[in-house]
């Protein structure tokens, strides 16, 4: 069997790739946030990863290729109100663009291709194993992950907590236990889209979507 080297993040350095199961490869690969037309960043992913797609399948007996479409998100919502759209307007005219640009560019469709507000149910219990874990907690009708509670947190980007500064991308919200702590879920209010939760009407934070999605 032919052997393939993969740069791995963690370690810094090429290593020869071992699948879990030679017999049943998996491949998730983040996708997109359908507030707007793709651009050159987006499609550099699905080049990537469908060249690399094709190399696994030409060497393992089957690969599943799984590959999430972003479409609930903050930046949705704002560019739907922009326009004086339906977000469902909104993204199902914006998937449609991205399918045709993609295809222009002969990138393969993934085997499965999820979409957020599809697996609301599965990121609601995934915050509900991160709570009773102690990873996440409730405060001002958001649901956070508190950084601290991991002591690894940092180890694939080789960053440490304290070196990052705090409020530089977000602003730090006065309910935070510690500034680096980020969102699960969070309320929505008006005519914002929500799902009903333990924690009220909200919506789920971007960083619990592919993590949901992916498993």
């Amino acid at each position: 069997m032919e052997k393939v080297r993969l740069y791995n993040t963690l370690r810094r350095k090429k290593e020869i790739f071992k699948p879990i199961d030679p017999k049943k490869v998996g491949m998730y690969v983040c996708g997109p946030t359908v507030y707007d037309l793709a651009h050159v960043g987006n499609a550099r992913p699905i080049v990537v990863f469908d060249v690399l797609w094709r190399l696994l399948k030409c060497i393992y007996p089957k690969v599943t290729y799984v590959r999430n479409i972003t479409d609930i998100d903050d930046k949705i919502i704002d560019a739907a109100a922009k326009n004086k759209e339906s977000i469902d307007s909104l993204t199902s005219r914006t998937i449609r663009s991205f399918h045709q640009d993609m295809s222009a560019l002969n990138a393969l469709d993934p085997d499965i291709e999820p979409r957020a507000t599809e697996h609301i149910s599965e990121m609601i219990l995934l915050i509900k194993k991160l709570i009773d874990n102690g990873n996440a907690y409730e405060a001002a009708k958001h649901v956070l992950f508190h950084v601290p509670s991991m002591s690894n947190y940092g180890k694939l980007s080789k960053r440490k907590s304290k070196e990052m500064i705090a409020g530089a991308r977000v602003e730090v919200a006065p309910y935070k236990k510690d500034p680096a702590d980020f969102v699960l879920w969070k309320p929505s209010e008006g005519d914002q889209p929500g799902w009903k939760s333990p924690w009220g009407y909200g919506r789920p934070g971007w960083h619990i979507e592919c993590s949901a999605m992916s498993t």
